[in-house]
């Protein structure tokens, strides 16, 4: 009886984590986009060109991302902002955006 209790927190474990593993794609892939942007200028056409296909839109869905026409906007500003997601993310960069709104 227990075992199958076992079976199932594993496999619910195991599609938690490979989730994480196409979310860690999807930041690459605008890191990617930021980098291109910054040295050839076509990282925000480059993201909406991934996120249109058939590979982008399978993994934003494994990273339980729904592969809309928003969705792809969004993207496409996050590139065009220039903030890599590892500063994005962090604590700091949301305190700095946080006080810059509170100056404005």
């Amino acid at each position: 009886m227990f075992d199958y209790v076992d079976d199932t927190a594993y496999t619910n474990d195991q599609g938690k984590r490979s989730q994480k593993l196409f979310a860690a794609v999807v930041l690459a892939a605008l890191d990617d986009a930021i980098a291109d942007d910054k040295k050839y200028g076509n990282g925000v056409e480059s993201i909406a060109r991934w996120a249109r296909s058939r590979d982008g839109r399978e993994v934003l869905m494994c990273a339980g991302i729904e592969p809309t026409e928003r969705c792809v906007n969004g993207m496409m500003q996050f590139v065009e902002k220039g903030v890599r997601t590892s500063v994005a993310l962090s604590r700091e960069e949301s305190d700095r955006q946080a006080a810059a709104k509170e100056a404005a």
